[in-house]
């Protein structure tokens, strides 16, 4: 039976065999590129961004940042997924609409890119359509302003599969593959905690509240609802939390029984943040919908970055779009804790703002930085300790991104030679 993702497409898989591949890609010229490239050459082989079949023309472009609409007028699309060249490039491999292109990436064939179309297009303007700003220190923007001069539309077919290195390989769960674990596990409904977090108990307790929110009318006799923890692995910035600190400490929630095989499952999917704020939930709505996702929680502020969106101009936007996502918005209020009451709250539930305590990222940062085990009601004590851990076995003694971490840091996939 054909599985069907955002847009009402059937979600395909854009690999070769082996044999297939050593034919199409004799004579191409091999281009190298960069790591955005190869994430989003990845999620578009696999059907993360279906019905994407490729990177997309000026058309799409043009409709998507004018109108968050792919050019078909109909399917929802709210971030431009554009390959740029220069115009050096361009000229020195011969690009040009009917031509291909053998991509490669860690030295390795990794996909066939068939252009269809080369053009241009503002980036101030693509920057204030997507992000609501042109000013440069908005990272999306950053990113934007930095890419060459042209852009390049076309298919992608992958001719080589990644290989995963660990701790990251049993978290790469396509999206056909997912939903083979969620026929297994009996799952009806399945709901989205977006993170590129290590988890504090505040969003142990956003993901608990959305389970409960999720199971709605549902029996409880049977396990019929699963939180899916979906990590963004991407391009790191100082003092983000290393990757491998992230994904092992997601799922050690799952493994110290704070959550159940019944109910909790952790996987990754490649993508370097835009901090598109509300854009980036709508993004983030149609690559859950792929996933097979039913329900995805969206908090205060989600996907925003400093002060360029309101805390729920995500939910307004995704508010505006009901029916033509299908997907089910579960919203959320910050988790705090009270003394007064002496549990986990949130923002509407009690009348003693005075003595709430917010979960302060910088807070918690500084704790882990000092090594001292905080009290259970900030970081599970399993949790805390395996950061610990990851800062020694993979982050060179710090839980956070240095600059030997991004030296030296193994690789989370290589293309491997062609078989």
């Amino acid at each position: 039976m054909a599985e069907i993702g955002h847009g009402g497409k059937e979600i395909k898989e854009r690999i070769l065999e082996p044999a297939e591949a050593k034919k199409r890609i004799q004579g191409l010229k091999q281009y190298p590129i960069r790591s955005q490239l190869a994430n989003e050459v990845i999620d578009i082989a696999y059907g993360f961004f279906s019905p994407l079949e490729g990177f997309m023309g000026k058309a799409d472009v043009e409709s998507v940042c004018k109108k968050m609409r792919l050019k078909d007028g109909k399917t929802v699309w709210s971030i431009p997924i554009v390959f740029d060249m220069s115009k050096e490039e361009i000229a020195e491999y011969g690009v040009k609409p009917g031509a291909s292109l053998l991509l490669t990436y860690t030295g390795n064939p990794m996909a066939i890119f068939e252009i269809e179309e080369v053009y241009e297009y503002d980036k101030k303007s693509l920057a204030k359509d997507v992000y609501g700003t042109d000013e440069a220190k908005h990272p999306g923007c950053a990113r934007t302003y930095a890419y060459k001069d042209k852009f390049v539309g076309g298919k992608i077919t992958l001719v080589n599969r990644p290989k995963i290195n660990e701790p990251f390989t049993p978290y790469f769960l396509p999206p056909l593959e997912l939903r083979r674990i969620f026929k297994e596990k009996g799952w009806k409904r399945i709901v989205a905690h977006q993170t590129r977090n290590v988890p504090h108990t505040g969003h142990e307790w956003l993901m608990k509240g959305a389970w409960f929110q999720t199971y709605g009318e549902l029996p409880m006799d049977k396990p019929y609802v699963g939180v899916l923890v979906n990590a963004i692995i991407g391009e790191k910035r100082k003092g983000d939390y290393i990757d491998e600190a992230i994904i092992l400490t997601q799922d050690e929630l799952r493994k110290s029984g704070y959550f159940g095989d019944h109910n909790h499952l952790t996987s990754l999917t490649f993508w370097d943040m835009r901090y598109a704020g509300p854009r980036e939930a709508v993004f983030h709505a149609a690559l859950r919908t792929n996933l097979g996702l039913t329900h995805h929680m969206f908090g205060r502020d989600h996907a925003g970055v400093g002060t360029y969106y309101g805390a729920y101009d995500a939910h307004r936007l995704l508010e505006s779009l009901k029916g033509e996502i299908n997907i089910v918005p579960v919203y959320s209020e910050n988790w705090l804790y009270c003394p007064h009451c002496g549990e986990i709250t949130s923002e509407s539930l009690c009348n003693h703002k005075k003595e709430w305590q917010k979960f302060s990222g910088t807070l918690i940062r500084s704790i882990v930085q000092d090594g001292v085990k905080p009290p259970r009601l900030i970081f599970r004590p399993e949790v805390f300790d395996l950061v610990l851990e990851c800062a020694e076995k993979y982050g060179f003694g710090s839980p956070f991104v240095e600059e030997e971490y991004l030296k030296k840091r193994t690789p989370v996939f290589v293309m491997p030679p062609l078989a």
